[in-house]
């Protein structure tokens, strides 16, 4: 490789470097003070950030790589939402495109309704009316869906073994189904990852599972840089066990 090549592609990663630590430090923008606003015709406005975004960005040491435990305690620490606010990742990686499909262990979809075959079910199906996402039956029950065959067929909710939907423990396959499958994909013209991987509110221990496995599926050897923040927070960089 040429020594122009070399400082071109040094420049491409600076900018890509940069434009995840945006995504993760600058989270939230408050209200316009008075020092922010701009004195000159056609002057940029300078981003002036609240007080308690910067108390949280002094708990912050922006240039120490963080172990992934510590990290997460900090990301709970700064978080500034009044809700129940998001744990999101930001990731420089080596490709573009879809990395893969991960289903965190501790991430619940709330799209999907998903049901067991009873009584009330059976009732509701004689009826026309289909209330769920996904149906779940056992080798028992299966055979009182047989006469909604044509119902549930055409929309593909019938209970299938290959999909997990038909089993001899269906409480176990709620929870299996219930887990968020989500495809892991890249900016499309950046290798830049943005992915929420939990809530505030959820336990330390889930939510190092959940980044953990985000790595696992990733691969550690492809992940160049792993910033982790809240919805309303500043972002915390992660050192990476490759």
């Amino acid at each position: 490789m040429s020594k122009t090549s070399q400082e071109i592609k040094k420049k491409k990663l600076a900018v890509e470097d940069q434009k995840v630590d945006q995504k993760a430090q600058e989270t939230i923008t408050p209200p316009e003070t008075e020092t922010s606003k701009s004195t000159t015709p056609g002057e940029k406005k300078a981003r002036v950030r609240g007080k308690k975004y910067q108390d949280a960005r002094k708990k912050v040491d922006v240039l120490k790589l963080y172990p992934l435990k510590e990290a997460i305690k900090l990301v709970k620490e700064t978080s500034l939402s009044k809700f129940d606010g998001k744990v999101e990742a930001h990731l420089t990686v080596t490709d573009t495109g879809t990395l893969g499909e991960i289903s965190f262990p501790h991430l619940e979809s709330t799209a999907k309704k998903i049901a067991i075959v009873d009584d009330k079910i059976l009732a509701n199906l004689k009826n026309g009316k289909i209330d769920f996402d996904v149906l779940i039956a056992t080798p028992v029950t299966m055979p009182k869906l047989l006469p909604f065959a044509r119902l549930l067929g055409p929309k593909g909710l019938m209970p299938n073994p290959k999909t997990g939907t038909l089993t001899d423990k269906p409480e176990e396959a709620v929870k299996k189904l219930a887990v968020a499958k989500t495809s892991i994909k890249t900016e499309k013209k950046a290798p830049l990852v943005h992915i929420i991987v939990g809530k505030i509110s959820q336990p330390e221990a889930e939510l190092i599972a959940n980044v953990t496995e985000l790595i696992k599926v990733i691969k550690a050897p492809k992940i160049k840089k792993l910033s982790l923040c809240a919805t309303m927070g500043p972002g915390i960089k992660v050192a990476l066990e490759k």
